[in-house]
């Protein structure tokens, strides 16, 4: 999941060797960036409060293994708005340079290991006490989130890293960088989808939260963030051809 025009690492001529310079930068936000971006971080940060506090005051110890998932889950989504977020602006090399690490950070050292830890609560808790798998829209919709994040990630990383050597560098690789990008955007709707199936309509969320409360945390908060996000979207970047 991306929004970098492209990812060269290498500042322009000139500019390699700064010593104790800062490189000026100018301004990237467009008027109502900030904004987005601010009400993009305080839905996420309502979607994981109400999720943590939710498992930790009706003793997650009771349902064992699948206390991890709504919480490690909620966690991971966080990490992914930011990764997004994060990338959004850039567009000139130490900006870029910067956001990509970031982005990396946030995605590949994050939010997939903790999202990964999430789905193998849930499936142990039910494999445990055997239940049947992937039965609700849910569970289908999780299914498939995480087969397409394996796939994105590698493919995204495949683009940029050792210069984009897994497709050919160059062009090559900056053109497979802008279909992982598209990718994200596509993805991203289905995850925050997923998330509203499990914390709305779930056994899980009926059982402990009222239906208010549900509303805003896995309907209202999802939203905000989908179009907060798509508001920061520069669709000049989506040019592939």
């Amino acid at each position: 999941m991306a929004d970098s025009e492209d990812y060269e690492l290498l500042l322009p001529p000139g500019q390699e060797d700064m010593g104790q310079e800062e490189q000026l930068v100018k301004p990237e936000a467009r008027k109502g960036d900030a904004a987005a971006l601010y009400a993009a971080m305080g839905a996420a940060a309502v979607f994981l409060f109400v999720s943590w506090i939710t498992v930790l005051i009706n003793d997650p110890t009771s349902v064992a293994w699948f206390s991890l998932h709504p919480t490690l889950q909620s966690l991971a989504l966080s990490f992914f708005v930011y990764g997004i977020l994060t990338l959004q602006p850039t567009s000139q090399p130490k900006t870029k340079a910067a956001g990509l690490s970031r982005h990396q950070l946030a995605i590949f050292v994050c939010a997939f290991p903790i999202i990964t830890i999430g789905t193998f609560g849930v499936w142990w808790n039910k494999h445990i006490r055997d239940h049947d798998h992937f039965t609700t829209w849910h569970g289908k919709l999780g299914l498939v989130s995480i087969c397409w994040i394996l796939v994105q990630i590698a493919v995204g990383g495949g683009s940029v890293w050792f210069g984009g050597a897994a497709f050919g560098g160059g062009m090559k690789a900056k053109l497979i960088w802008r279909y992982h990008r598209i990718s994200g955007y596509i993805l991203f709707p289905l995850l925050l989808l997923t998330a509203n199936f499990g914390g709305l309509y779930s056994h899980w969320g009926t059982k402990y939260l009222s239906l208010p409360i549900r509303v805003i945390a896995y309907l209202i908060a999802p939203l905000v963030i989908l179009v907060a996000i798509y508001l920061r979207v520069r669709p000049s970047k989506m040019n592939i051809f």
